[in-house]
């Protein structure tokens, strides 16, 4: 494949400025120490960034605030190597990470797996992760599987919440109006997002916290008429579903010295309306009229979560970590005949169709060996998981609907400090399964302090992911259908190779930090749908495909005492096998990222600029166009066409922060569907057919947050 030359330049100008800017510049310690942020994401205790074996990237609170970001969908979509994918029609989105779904990697909240519909840490809705009570956002790229066992191939992101406040009482509430393109009204159109955060400093010792938040998105019409259109012309309803979420939280934690106990409550309500398209007349001959009526459903997610964590430290020296999690989450599907005009229902339907419950514990201990050259860590982990997904799955699970899985693993890793400036730490991790095969995963991480503030670290390490509920239970056979899961499927293998090298410098007041990263995805044994077969023709999800990933990336910043620059870049190569079949094209095909962000401290104002840009390059896959003579399937490539998405906001504060007014505007390009092209006929899908459906248009929101401290 030809790459854009314009795209090659941009990103080769990037790749050198970091060698530029890494030249041998006077080092401020004051300076050093400041940038030095605690992270614990794959950390033995909380530490700071530069002495991690991991390169961790942090999304901090002040960046959360500035982007008036309500959810995890409102904030990740302008890093690097991550795509957030919405589901207008599901009111899902997930994120794909280096070209993988969000089945491949987890997402953690101070260090717990999040239940999902089916499953645990994986196949996250972003937009059901509230961010009001949030401090930071870790991201460690790269198989952790050593770490976070399952599903955790392409890395982790880990949510961490706030445990603490500066003062006896702190109240927080928040109300933020936001339209959705040009569509807005107080309650039927629009955005509305509510919370209130109470927190309370007991004792010395004590802590408490409750919130509440409430986010009302009332659909995307695009031309679409709504719920109380009654013609049958394919226009009643919404192109993007409306939705109401409710989240609430309580937390209770005890310090001491050396003993931390952290109880965390949370309960998230979710309702999504669909709204039929096909409008049945209903005609009465004899009376002439008619009673239109369309199949209507109703989605409500329910999700309780208890965690609780004791870690502290031993008389011996020795730091200790357990965490306890209870986990339920279950969807509904109400479903119904409802007649427009009359606003009455008819053949309704209300059941459970996907269900989670989970069970998970983990625990470490480390520093049993007084020694500044080495320690290591022993831990265990379970996870005992019931549930099931009728929608995935099929009528099988009608049947018989609840399937469990056991998982129960044991860890270690060792960090050896071979000098000042050097640490290894090589891992190994024992999972036995309940449904599949016991697998061994390893992992070896280094970090090499260089001179001139370079940093250099690199990790090597195997992952696994399980197979989800379609892929082991489907099941839909009929007089012309016969597709079916496969209960005796294998996880597939992945493995993983990161390497990155980092400069820190400093020109006068200036800070400079430049990152060239390197990566390797390999998977192996990847689960498909494929034919098994012919005559009579069947379909089975089996173990037969690979996939591989390499990348480079170049992330440059550079900070003054009031401004803050970003700038950065990505080339991803793709290569998907799919070996089952004759004609499959095994070519890696190129795509670019490129994003840009910038914020502006106007500190006698107490008022911050902020802009983000980011640009997703196209995006090629080889898709089956048709047969050969022999009935092999033809391939040929589907192009996604480039696009871009760029937020601007104002964030004012007022009275010494109690406060805060931040009015910005999403998605200013007005990005809503993008076109998909085939190379096999040369033209343009038309984007109501076969176009993406990734954003709602241009939108503007002004959040107001007021703070009182006692």
């Amino acid at each position: 494949m030809v790459l854009n030359k314009k795209y090659l330049s941009i990103y080769f100008s990037l790749f050198f400025s970091s060698l530029i800017f890494s030249q041998e510049v006077k080092q401020d310690p004051v300076k050093v120490n400041n940038l030095d942020e605690v992270i614990v994401t794959g950390q033995y205790n909380p530490q700071s960034i530069k002495k991690s074996v991991h390169n961790v990237i942090v999304i901090k609170r002040e960046q959360i605030e500035n982007q008036a970001a309500n959810n995890l969908a409102d904030l990740l979509n302008f890093n690097l190597n991550l795509t957030v994918i919405p589901n207008a029609q599901t009111g899902k989105s997930t994120i794909s990470f280096f070209g993988l779904d969000s089945q491949y990697f987890n997402i953690l909240i101070d260090n717990i797996p999040l239940v999902s519909d089916n499953g645990l840490g994986n196949n996250i809705d972003l937009t059901q992760i509230n961010l009001d009570n949030v401090e930071r956002i870790e991201i460690v790229e790269g198989a952790m599987g050593v770490e976070y066992g399952a599903n955790a191939v392409s890395g982790v992101i880990n949510i961490i919440t706030k445990k603490t406040i500066d003062s006896t009482w702190k109240i927080q509430t928040l109300l933020q109006e936001e339209t959705v393109s040009n569509e807005y009204a107080w309650f039927d159109e629009g955005r509305h997002i509510q919370g209130l955060n109470i927190g309370h400093n007991v004792n010395k010792n004590w802590f408490a916290r409750a919130g509440i938040n409430r986010n009302q998105f009332a659909g995307f019409y695009n031309d679409r008429q709504g719920e109380s259109y009654f013609e049958n012309d394919g226009l009643r309803g919404y192109d993007w579903l409306p939705k109401t979420q409710i989240n609430t939280n309580a937390l209770l934690s005890y310090r001491k010295e050396n003993f931390n106990l952290l109880y965390k409550f949370e309960y998230f309500n979710e309702v999504i309306n669909y709204y039929d398209a096909a409008v049945r007349a209903n005609i009465d001959v004899q009376s002439q009229t008619s009673n239109p009526s369309a199949t209507d459903r109703i989605f409500t997610t329910n999700r309780f979560v208890n965690n609780l964590n004791i870690n502290g430290k031993l008389d011996s020296g020795a730091n200790y970590d357990v965490s306890l999690s209870y986990q339920q989450q279950k969807r509904r599907l109400n479903e119904f005949n409802y007649f427009i005009i009359t606003e009455e229902k008819s053949n309704e339907t209300d059941e459970v169709y996907q269900s989670s419950n989970v069970f998970f514990s983990k625990g470490s201990i480390n520093n049993l060996v007084k020694n500044d050259v080495y320690n290591f860590q022993l831990g265990y982990e379970t996870r005992l998981i019931k549930g099931f997904d009728t929608q995935a799955s099929g009528d099988v699970t009608q049947q018989d609907k609840e399937q469990s899985q056991n998982n129960y693993a044991l860890f270690g890793s060792s960090e050896i400090n071979l000098s000042d400036k050097f640490l290894l730490r090589p891992g190994l991790r024992y999972e036995y399964n309940s449904l599949f095969q016991s697998k061994l995963l390893t992992s070896i991480s280094a970090r090499y302090l260089m001179k001139n503030g370079f940093e250099l670290r690199g990790n090597i390490g195997t992952s696994y992911r399980t197979p989800n509920f379609e892929e082991l239970y489907y099941y839909f056979v009929d007089s012309n259908h016969d597709v079916q899961g496969n209960e005796n499927l294998n996880p597939e293998s992945g493995f993983t190779a990161f390497v990155n090298l980092k400069k820190r410098s400093w020109i006068n007041d200036i800070s400079l930090l430049n990152i060239i990263k390197v990566s390797y995805i390999d998977i192996q044994d990847k689960i498909d749908l494929a034919i098994v077969n012919n005559t009579p023709l069947q379909f089975q999800y089996i173990n037969i495909d690979a996939y591989k990933l390499w990348g480079i990336t170049s992330e440059n910043s550079l900070k003054t005492d009031n401004w803050t620059f970003n700038l950065g870049a990505t080339l991803q190569g793709i290569s998907q096998i799919a070996n089952d079949e004759v004609n499959s094209e095994d070519d890696f095909l190129y795509a670019i990222q490129l994003n840009a962000s910038s914020t502006y401290q106007i500190k006698k104002w107490q008022t911050a600029l902020t802009i983000l840009l980011k640009h997703n390059g196209k995006q090629q896959n080889y898709t089956a166009t048709g047969t050969d003579v022999n009935g092999n399937s033809l391939f040929s490539k589907t192009t996604t066409d480039a696009y871009s998405w760029l937020d601007a906001s104002i964030k004012k504060s007022f009275f010494n922060n109690t406060i805060q007014a931040t009015l910005g505007g999403r998605n200013l390009l007005d990005v809503t569907n993008v076109n998909v092209s085939n190379s096999a006929n040369g033209g343009i899908h038309s984007p109501n057919n076969n176009g993406l459906l990734l954003g709602y248009g241009r939108s503007y929101y002004l959040k107001l947050l007021y703070n009182l401290k006692f």
